[in-house]
């Protein structure tokens, strides 16, 4: 029996391993696995749950994962009993050992290793406002894989890796925000030789997400009540509603979803915009607390994308403005003893909203995830390594996708 298939949640139909989306309805397909019971493996990293994520081999060096601990001090300035934080990071007191302080490790090693397993010799091109393409820089490095990253010039002060080789990466500034990063990097990747890493559509990207609640419902042994997350384009929101209804399958660990809280930094947020049908303000993402949580286009109509998974969870969706995130974050850090990333502040502050008005009670079972810190416990103690930007180029794809693909081939391919 094949580890796993996929799946429209929509028409119902199976596809190949590699597909993206259903091309009947346009749905996201997701993953079944052979095992319904949740098995951990020996193995360092997200590699753990090797059995839930959707590959047929593993890229162990420098891999971590989600750790997840029951807090005293800020569940106790919240007057919340059982309140567990589940740390994206390093922190090396807390076991934690995500070396470029993000989440998004979780997402690059499965998606590198599937692009492994199709054979293929193509550059990846990851657009990303900086978290993702520090992760996909950092497995590329450790692999030698050939990766193109395509940024906003913004975004160039988060581009470093816990490593010291970058002759696969290239790296294209555009004098834009991160949609114009998307629409460079899509043209590009109809060209041959280079492949996308397909955002929400990639099963691998999800899947790797969804073991932030795999980590956090073992450490609790149960599924939270309620889970609290800032999101840009919200597929960590749909990663974990997947990852829910697998646990709930496995039939172990509760019967219900957990609620989603899903955060986002006003006035840039689409997704709220989107569901209250508002206009996107025009000035975005301009002075945003943290502009890695903007997002043009989010997954949130396409079957089984945010929408389905706040109908379906009875979840919210919060607009946090800067002042709200930069007070939640020095709350956290002062009481929680660690430095997180401006978006993981998001979620704090959202959680404080949602304690201050009632919306949970002081006995359920909370899961925070703090999608990424402990930079400067990083930068003081691993070797890290600057990414030079090979080509700075303007919004206009016309003028831009040729120079982005010269300079790429005289320096990786």
């Amino acid at each position: 029996m094949d580890k796993y298939s996929l799946r429209c949640p929509i028409c119902g139909k199976v596809y190949g391993k590699y597909n993206m989306t259903c091309p009947a309805d346009g749905a996201l397909l997701r993953t079944e696995y052979s095992d319904r019971q949740l098995k951990t493996l020996d193995l360092p990293g997200i590699w753990k749950y090797y059995n839930w994520l959707p590959v047929n081999g593993t890229i162990l060096e420098g891999s971590g994962r989600t750790v997840t601990y029951r807090s005293e001090e800020l569940a106790r300035e919240l007057g919340l009993e059982k309140l567990y934080i589940s740390f994206n990071g390093y922190w090396p007191e807390k076991e934690a050992f995500i070396r470029t302080c993000s989440f998004k490790d979780l997402e690059s090693y499965p998606t590198m290793q599937r692009l492994k397993e199709q054979h293929s010799d193509a550059t990846m091109v990851v657009a990303s406002a900086g978290n993702t393409a520090r992760a996909f820089a950092h497995v590329a490095s450790l692999t030698d894989t050939p990766l193109l990253l395509v940024v906003p010039e913004s975004a160039k002060e988060r581009l470093w890796i816990p490593a010291e080789s970058t002759e696969s990466i290239s790296v294209a500034a555009v004098d834009g925000d991160y949609y114009d990063a998307i629409e460079i990097s899509s043209q590009i990747t109809e060209k041959d030789g280079f492949v996308a890493e397909g955002g929400a559509k990639n099963v691998a990207r999800r899947d790797g997400m969804g073991t932030v609640l795999l980590d956090a419902t073992l450490t609790m042994k149960h599924l939270p009540d309620h889970y609290f997350q800032a999101v840009g384009s919200g597929t960590g929101g749909i990663a974990v509603w997947e990852a829910a209804m697998r646990l709930i399958g496995d039939g172990r660990f509760g019967d219900r979803l957990p609620k989603l809280h899903l955060a986002q930094n006003i006035p840039c947020a689409p997704l709220l915009n989107l569901h209250d049908g508002t206009p996107i303000d025009i000035t975005c993402p301009d002075q945003m607390w943290d502009d890695v949580l903007f997002n043009r286009k989010p997954p949130y109509t396409v079957g089984g994308g945010v929408k389905d998974a706040l109908d379906d969870t009875n979840g919210e969706l919060y607009g946090i403005s800067n002042a709200e995130a930069e007070e939640a974050k020095k709350l956290f850090e002062e009481l929680e003893g660690i430095d997180v990333l401006n978006a993981s502040s998001v979620a704090v502050a959202a959680l404080i909203k949602a304690v201050h008005v009632g919306k949970i009670n002081p006995d359920e079972l909370v899961m925070l995830n703090i999608t990424g810190g402990g930079v400067k416990r990083a930068m003081e103690e691993l070797p890290i390594t600057s990414l030079d930007i090979d080509i700075t180029v303007s919004p206009d794809k016309n003028d831009s996708v040729q120079k982005i693909l010269d300079v790429t081939s005289e320096k990786i391919l």
